[in-house]
C-alpha cells in the first residue's frame, strides 16, 4: 500500500551549481580481473578485441558517457613504476602485485594501453602517481612522457615506443591513501610531499594538470585541515594561484558492519539491508564536514573535493581469490548508487569528481565478465549510471521538501526513506528528476510542485526487482533492468509519483 510521505517543491527557473560530469567517474585498478580479464584480453584472445582491449566492455561503457577513468590504482599505484609498462611487451619486466593477491603481473597493460583505452572510451585520463615507493623525478618524467611535444628525452622515448603526439591528461593524483597502503605516513609528512611532488608535476604546452592530493580516510578531519593549512593563508581568495594542488581526495566505502565483517553481497537480513542504507547516506555527513573545513580556509571554493573511491565493499564471493575482491551486485547496490548521486548533486559546488570502485569485476562494478564462458553482464549499478546521464554537466535544481521528512534509523544513523535530486540541462530545454524509495517492503508517494517553467513529461523509467537481492548473471542477464514507468499522475503544476518498494525512478521533463 502506497503512503504519501513526501511533498516537495522544485523551481525549474532557479538553476544552481553545475553538476560536473566527473561526479560520474570510474576507477580501474590492477586488482583481480579488473584489468586482466576485464578491460584487457590480449590481441590473441578469441574474445573480440582491438589491440588487446575488449570491445564489448568498451561499447557498454560508452553508453554511460564515462567521463574519466582512474588508473593504475589504488594501492597498486604506490608500487607501480611506469617505465616497466612501456616498450615492446615481450621485453617488459614482470612485477609482484603484493597488495592484491600477491600475483605476478607481466606489465602488458601499461601507459600506452591505458591511453588507448581512454581514447576508445572518449574518457579523460586520471593518472594516480606513485608517491609511496616512487620518486619526484619518476612522476615528473611520467607527466613529461605523456603530455609534452618537442624533442625532450621523455618525448623521444615516447616516440620510440610508437606514439608521436602527446596525450591530453588533465587529472593527476599526487598520492593515494598515504595514511595507509600509500606509505603509512603522518599527514604532516605527506603535506610537505604533496607540495613537493605537485611542484614537479608541470604543465607542458596547453595540457593543464589538475593535481589531486591524497586526502583523508572517511572521517579523518585532521588530515583535511592540515592539507588545507598547507596551501595558503586562511580566507585567502588567491588560493588557487598559491596552491600547488587543485583538489583533495576522500575515500569512503559502504559496508553492513565493521571492516572485519563487511557483510555478504547476496545473502543479507532486513536489518543488514537498512544498515547498508544508513551507512550509504552517511556520505552526506562526511562531505558536509570535510567541505566545512575546506570552506574555512578556502571560502571561494577554489580547491576541489574528489571522492575518488566510493561504493559497496562486501566479503568476496565464495570460491574466488580473496585478494581479487570479486562480488555480485544486487538491487541493494543500485540504491546505494542512486542515493549517492542525489547527495553528490547537493554538494556540486565543492565536489568536482567522484570515482566508483571499480569498473569491471571488482567491488561495485558496472560490468562482470565470466572467466569460463566470456559472457558479459551489466549490473544493476550500471543501469543507475546509464539512467543518470542527463545529469552530466547539467545545472542542479534544489529539491525542497515540505515538513518533516520520513526517516528511519539503523547503525546508529538516521536516513531518508525517499531520496531525490533534479537538474536542468545547460540549454534549458529539459530537466531530469531522480527519485529513490529505499523502503524494503512498501511503496511511497511523493508530490512535487514544479514551478517557474511550463513542462510536460517525457521518458519515465523504473529500476526495481522482485527481491532486493536480485542480480544479473550470464543465465539471467536482465533480471534487474530498467523498464518504462507509468506510476505517476499530472495534477496541474504538480507531479505525483508512486515509487514501488526498493526502487529507483527517473522522469525526464520537456521544458517550454
Amino acid at each position: 500500500m502506497a503512503t504519501e510521505t513526501a511533498s516537495a517543491v522544485i523551481n525549474l527557473d532557479l538553476p544552481g551549481a553545475k553538476i560536473s560530469k566527473h561526479q560520474y567517474g570510474h576507477f580501474a585498478e590492477h586488482l583481480g580481473r579488473c584489468i586482466y580479464g576485464g578491460f584487457w584480453v590480449g590481441e590473441d584472445s578469441e574474445i573480440p578485441n582491438e589491440r588487446g582491449i575488449r570491445l564489448d566492455v568498451v561499447e557498454a561503457l560508452k553508453k554511460l558517457n564515462i567521463p574519466n577513468l582512474r588508473w593504475p590504482g589504488g594501492c597498486f599505484a604506490d608500487e607501480y613504476h611506469w617505465q616497466d609498462g612501456i616498450g615492446p611487451r615481450e621485453n617488459r619486466p614482470k612485477m609482484v602485485n603484493s597488495h592484491w593477491g600477491n600475483v605476478v603481473e607481466n606489465n602488458h597493460f601499461g601507459t600506452h594501453e591505458f591511453m588507448d583505452l581512454c581514447e576508445m572510451l572518449g574518457a579523460d585520463a586520471y593518472i594516480a602517481g606513485n608517491v609511496g615507493s616512487g620518486t619526484v623525478q619518476e612522476m615528473s618524467q611520467w607527466v613529461e612522457y605523456m603530455t609534452r611535444d618537442d624533442d625532450s628525452p621523455m618525448v623521444e622515448l615516447r616516440r620510440k615506443n610508437g606514439r608521436d603526439k602527446a596525450w591530453k591528461v588533465p587529472f593527476w593524483g599526487v598520492g593515494n591513501e598515504n595514511w595507509g597502503c600509500g606509505g603509512n605516513m603522518r599527514v604532516e609528512q605527506f603535506a610537505d610531499l604533496a607540495r613537493q611532488y605537485s611542484t614537479f608535476c608541470r604543465d607542458h604546452g596547453d595540457n593543464k594538470l589538475y593535481r589531486i592530493a591524497g586526502g583523508p580516510n572517511v572521517d579523518d578531519f585532521h588530515w583535511t585541515e592540515t592539507l588545507m593549512k598547507s596551501v595558503g593563508c586562511v580566507s585567502c581568495n588567491s588560493m588557487n594561484v598559491m596552491s600547488p594542488y587543485q583538489a583533495i581526495s576522500l575515500h569512503y566505502y559502504t559496508m553492513t558492519r565493521e571492516w572485519e565483517n563487511k557483510g555478504k553481497a547476496l545473502t543479507f537480513t532486513e536489518d543488514e539491508y537498512y544498515r547498508t542504507m544508513a551507512n550509504s547516506q552517511h556520505v552526506d555527513t562526511l562531505l558536509t564536514r570535510h567541505s566545512t573545513i575546506m570552506d574555512h580556509y578556502d571560502p571561494c571554493k577554489t580547491i576541489g573535493l574528489v571522492l575518488d573511491e566510493w561504493g559497496t565493499w562486501w566479503q568476496v564471493e565464495e570460491g574466488t581469490n580473496p585478494g581479487f575482491l570479486y562480488q555480485q551486485n544486487t538491487m541493494r547496490d543500485a540504491l546505494v548508487a542512486s542515493t549517492h548521486f542525489d547527495i553528490f548533486t547537493r554538494h556540486a559546488e565543492r565536489l568536482v569528481m567522484a570515482n566508483i570502485a571499480q569498473t569491471v569485476n571488482v567491488l561495485q562494478a558496472m560490468i562482470l565478465t565470466d572467466p569460463d564462458t566470456g559472457a558479459l553482464v551489466l549490473t544493476p549499478t550500471y543501469h543507475v549510471f546509464e539512467m543518470n546521464t542527463a545529469h552530466h554537466d547539467a545545472l542542479a535544481l534544489d529539491v525542497s521538501f515540505r515538513g518533516q521528512r520520513e526517516r528511519m534509523e539503523a547503525a546508529d544513523k538516521r536516513f531518508n526513506v525517499v531520496s531525490a535530486s533534479a537538474s536542468v540541462a545547460e540549454d534549458g530545454a529539459s530537466s531530469l528528476l531522480s527519485l529513490s524509495n529505499v523502503h524494503l517492503d512498501e511503496a511511497r508517494t511523493i508530490r512535487i510542485d514544479l514551478r517557474g517553467r511550463d513542462w510536460t513529461v517525457g521518458e519515465a523509467r523504473l529500476l526495481t526487482s522482485t527481491e532486493i537481492a536480485d542480480h544479473n548473471s550470464p543465465a539471467h542477464p536482465e533480471a534487474v533492468a530498467p523498464v518504462a514507468f507509468e506510476g505517476f499522475t499530472v495534477d496541474g503544476d504538480a507531479l505525483e509519483v508512486t515509487l514501488p518498494a526498493h526502487s529507483y525512478v527517473t522522469i525526464a521533463l520537456d521544458l517550454a
